[in-house]
This record gives C-alpha cells, sequence and structure tokens, in this order.
C-alpha cells in the first residue's frame, strides 16, 4: 500500500468507483478504500432496472463488481479498509486507514455515502430486499397495482408517497404523530391524492409475511388508554424517516449542511477544502440515485485532475 498518493477515493459506491475510472484513466493513479459497506448501499438491493445500459435489470452487488473491475482494469489500487481519522489542515492531506495506516495525499475524493434510518425493527432485516425498502424510486416499479405503506411524515415521506401513488394501487402513510411535519404545499399534494391514506398516530411494530411482506403489525395511539392494535395487508414497506450522511470525521474541516451532507461549490464537487472533493450520497440529499451518484464521481475526479494540473503536482 503507497503511504503517499496524488488521489485518494474513500468510499466505494457508484461515486467513489466511478471517480477511480476517471481518475485512473488520467494517470492520476488513484488508491481507493472501500469502506464498510464495499460497494455502498447498492449492495443491499436485489435488482437494479434504472441504470443505463442494463436493459434486462442488474443486481446491486454485480453493478458494483463490474465498476470495481473497470476502475481495476485502468490501474486503481483498491483496498478494503475505512477511514477512521482526517486531518486537512495541512498538506498534503492527511488520512487514516483503521485507526492505523497513514496515508497522505495530493487530492482527496470523499465518496462515503449516507445510511438509510431505519426503525430499527428485526423484520426490517429479515425482509431486506423482500418488501421493506428505503427508496421508493428504486424499488417502487416492483409495486406497481400492489398496496404499500410510507413510513414518515417529512417531506420525503410525502414525495415517496406521491411518487409510489403513481404506481400503486394503494399508499399508507404511517405517521407516528397527529399531524405531518411536511411542508404546506407536500402535505396538500398528499391529503388529496385518492390514493393516499394517512395513518395519523400509528406506529408500526413488525412486520409478517411467508415469502416477502405481506402485512404490517400497527399500533394506533400507542401507550394511550384507547391504544389499539391491529395488522394491515400490504405488499411493499418503505421507509422514509430520512438518511445519515457519512461524514462524522470530516465535520471539523468541511463545511456541512443543516443535516451533516457536505456543501460543495456546484457544479463542481469542490469543498471548502482546497484539493477535497465530494461526490455522491454524501454530498446529495435531494436525487440519492446510482446514476446521479456516478455522474458526481466524474465530476470530481475531473476536479481533481484540473487542481493537480494547476498546481503542478
Amino acid at each position: 500500500m503507497r503511504k503517499k498518493v496524488r488521489c485518494l477515493i474513500i468510499g466505494s459506491g457508484p461515486a467513489g468507483y466511478t471517480a477511480a475510472i476517471y481518475a485512473s484513466r488520467a494517470n492520476l493513479e488513484p488508491v481507493l478504500f472501500e469502506g464498510l459497506q464495499p460497494g455502498g448501499q447498492l449492495t443491499t438491493t436485489t435488482e437494479v432496472e434504472n441504470f443505463p445500459g442494463y436493459p434486462e435489470g442488474v443486481t446491486g452487488p454485480e453493478l458494483m463488481e463490474d465498476l470495481k473491475k473497470q476502475a481495476q482494469r485502468y490501474g486503481t489500487e483498491i483496498y478494503p479498509g475505512r477511514a477512521t481519522a482526517v486531518d486537512f489542515s495541512v498538506r498534503p492531506l492527511k488520512v487514516t486507514i483503521d485507526n492505523e495506516h497513514l496515508i497522505e495525499a495530493d487530492t482527496v475524493i470523499i465518496s462515503t455515502g449516507a445510511t438509510a434510518k431505519y426503525l430499527g425493527l428485526p423484520d426490517e432485516t429479515k425482509y431486506a430486499g423482500q418488501g421493506v425498502s428505503a427508496c421508493a424510486t428504486c424499488d417502487g416499479f416492483f409495486y406497481r397495482k400492489k398496496t404499500v405503506a410510507v413510513v414518515g411524515g417529512g417531506d420525503t415521506a410525502c414525495e415517496e408517497a406521491t411518487y409510489l401513488a403513481g404506481l400503486a394501487s394503494k399508499v399508507y402513510m404511517i405517521v407516528r404523530k397527529p399531524y405531518l411535519r411536511a411542508s404546506q404545499i407536500m402535505q396538500e399534494r398528499v391529503m388529496n391524492n385518492p390514493k393516499i391514506e394517512i395513518l395519523f398516530e400509528h406506529n408500526a411494530v413488525g412486520l409478517f409475511g411467508e415469502n416477502g411482506v405481506e402485512g404490517v403489525h400497527l399500533v394506533k395511539r400507542m401507550g394511550q388508554p384507547d391504544e389499539e392494535r391491529y395488522d394491515l395487508a400490504i405488499d411493499g414497506f418503505f421507509l422514509a424517516i430520512g438518511h445519515t450522511p457519512n461524514t462524522e470525521i470530516f465535520k471539523d474541516y468541511l463545511e456541512l449542511d443543516e443535516t451533516g451532507y457536505i456543501k460543495i461549490a456546484n457544479p463542481s464537487s469542490r469543498t471548502n477544502v482546497e484539493g477535497v472533493f465530494a461526490a455522491g450520497d454524501v454530498a446529495d440529499p435531494h436525487y440519492r440515485q446510482a446514476i446521479t451518484a456516478a455522474g458526481m464521481g466524474c465530476r470530481a475526479a475531473i476536479d481533481a485532475e484540473r487542481y493537480l494540473s494547476e498546481k503542478g503536482l
């Protein structure tokens, strides 16, 4: 493993691997560390049908393996390991891997992604990829003319419910509070959609089904004297309670928005620290798609190449 590199890429989803493909083809000799989840969030997705170039669809792990091989073909060195600390106040930039290996880099591309928030129910793990999803635009297509539930009461939940209503026959919104937190326009959108039914003051406490999700265990007005428990038949269970960007180790150096996403100088991928670029879900609370992450990875690699060229590094 080289201790001094021109381009260090942290993270191995579509953004990281695409950045590696472009960086290696530009002779930046990139080194990539895969992070906690090699291949990123897509490795938890069974079928990906919306990534261009795969007319028959492809599994998430296969797609990531293809991108990884392409990056390696052009010379990217790929290692297991995750970044555990950084020092962006010095030149070259310093990144610690697995609390022990120190890498010095002229440029760093951060593509550590974001982690979907879950309720913490064991059934969410049990039915992962079998009816449980944290991305309506990724998986909604599989629920055409079916019944689904969306958990959450914010803008994201309303957006997901509206999107799913265009595909499914019925959408339930499971909302803990007696009101929606979403903006007024989003509230009106779901309330005026005949396919969407909002279940206020409801908690999902479990899922059931033989070969995938067939229903959800609900509690209405949990803990109250009039608490009511019942089961609701559904085919899909969508989490829309937000994502947590994986930015904890960067917060002392990089400008983050109020929810922790890295701020970049759009349309570039530049952060507030010279030589540090960000791509994919770690810097994108809006789209969160494999293809947009890949596009951002391309931008980051081109930005890094131009930066190195300007600095004569």
